[in-house]
């Protein structure tokens, strides 16, 4: 096995609910770019996990260094990355309803925070909202810029925003990636609005394809992925910083597309597709029934008054 330098070597609190209870957890592998071997600890007293060691803010660029990490290269090659895209024209729909439901607003300001490639700020656009964007990749912001016109911000903007000026914010498979998520979530609180919302879709580590998967459920994405959430997680998270979560959805198609990596993981990559079928569906359908139990899920949250 090889394992990381150059990585974190102090324990934090859990960012979660702030004990410092970290239980020894399973190891797994970056599958993507460098092979490395990473431990999952967990929290027992909430549940967060967090891949363990960290890599340094400064030092983490080059775990993302890949021309098949999708949401900053927009690759099309191979046949997962090609059906991500089909699975994007929907799910853009879908994300537009979300936003519409949650907030109970047919436009207004919205926040997106790791836009990526810039689909879905730019579709939220052309749907009437005005938009800020904020993406920490400059190979993503350039392709935005190319390929669709628009401009996204570095991170670095989010600092910046005035108070009480969102009606929406998003991240879309994002706080799983941040380092200091006790600050975004401050700042969230900060500059939305006083009956804004904030939507958060993260993946579930208790969800039924992870425990299908184990070190080799493909959500875990260490260690570009630094926290691995469950319900009771994030709800103590939002809760400690005055946020109050109002509705929880699932990511429907997120079972099919994880389970897929998940297999190619194993080294199923000539059946891959079809051996993810059966695993996914059942995801699928256990997280239709019950939420807590999705693959991915959408947390809605407003201020707490």
């Amino acid at each position: 096995m090889t394992f990381p330098g150059s990585l974190q070597e102090e324990l934090p609190a859990c960012p979660a609910c702030g004990k410092q209870l970290w239980a020894k957890g399973i190891q797994t592998k970056d599958y993507s770019v460098t092979g490395e071997w990473f431990e999952l600890k967990s929290c027992p007293n909430c549940g967060l996990k967090m891949t363990w060691p960290q890599p340094e803010a400064s030092n983490i660029g080059r775990y993302y260094a890949s021309t098949e990490y999708i949401s900053h290269s927009d690759t099309k090659t191979g046949l997962i990355n090609r059906l991500y895209h089909k699975a994007r024209e929907y799910m853009l729909r879908k994300k537009l309803e979300w936003v519409v439901h949650g907030s109970g607003q047919s436009s207004g300001r919205l926040l997106d925070v790791g836009a990526g490639t810039g689909h879905f700020p730019y579709y939220m656009q052309a749907n009437g909202w005005d938009v800020v964007a904020l993406e920490p990749d400059d190979t993503a912001r350039k392709v935005a810029e190319e390929k669709l016109k628009l401009k996204i911000l570095p991170l670095e903007e989010l600092a910046r925003q005035t108070e009480n000026s969102f009606d929406v914010i998003t991240l879309w498979h994002v706080l799983e990636h941040v380092h200091d998520i006790e600050g975004y979530v401050d700042q969230f609180h900060s500059i939305l609005k006083k009956d804004g919302t904030l939507i958060i879709a993260v993946p579930n580590h208790t969800s039924r394809d992870a425990k299908h998967y184990a070190s080799k459920w493909a959500a875990y994405d260490v260690p570009r992925h630094l926290w691995h959430f469950s319900p009771e997680s994030m709800n103590q998270l939002l809760s400690r910083h005055q946020f109050q979560i109002t509705e929880k959805m699932d990511m429907p198609l997120d079972a099919f597309y994880v389970s897929m990596l998940s297999e190619k993981y194993k080294g199923n990559y000539f059946f891959g597709p079809v051996s993810a079928l059966f695993p996914g569906l059942k995801s699928y359908f256990k997280g239709r029934r019950q939420k807590d139990q999705a693959s991915s899920i959408i947390y809605f949250s407003k201020k707490k008054q």
